[in-house]
Order: structure tokens, then C-alpha cells, then sequence
């Protein structure tokens, strides 16, 4: 295998691995429910996204179904 001329100096070794380090994850505030949300994600908590609805829950779905179901029974 090849071998290095030159021994790899701290600080060529430091500029590389400066990006290596684990950051924070960034969070913002749903401007619906007031949750903690990645930026740019639609809301797991509500479903909203830019302050439109997207996507339906699986608890809102349910609540249709038994509404449904109770018009059907009267």
C-alpha cells in the first residue's frame, strides 16, 4: 500500500475534522398547536404545514368514521 511522504501536520488534521463535530438539532415553534417542529416538516402533532392543513391524523380519521357512523344510525 501506498505510504504518506510527510507525517499529516495538527493543523491540516484540525481543518479537516472541524466539521465533524454533532450540532444541535435547529426547532421551531408550530404556529398552530405552539409544538416544537423541524423548519420545513409538516407538524406530526396537527398536520399543518405553512399554516394550511396537509395531512389527516389518525385519531381525526377515527373521529370521522364514528361520526359517520352515528349519522348512519339516525
Amino acid at each position: 500500500m501506498a505510504e504518506p511522504k510527510k507525517r499529516l501536520t495538527s493543523t491540516r488534521s484540525g481543518n479537516r475534522q472541524s466539521h465533524d463535530s454533532i450540532k444541535e438539532k435547529t426547532l421551531i415553534f408550530c404556529p398552530n398547536c405552539k409544538k416544537k417542529i423541524r423548519p420545513h416538516h409538516v407538524c406530526p402533532n396537527c398536520g399543518f404545514y405553512q399554516g394550511k392543513k396537509v395531512i389527516k391524523l389518525k385519531d381525526e380519521k377515527k373521529k370521522e368514521k364514528k361520526l359517520a357512523e352515528k349519522l348512519k344510525d339516525e
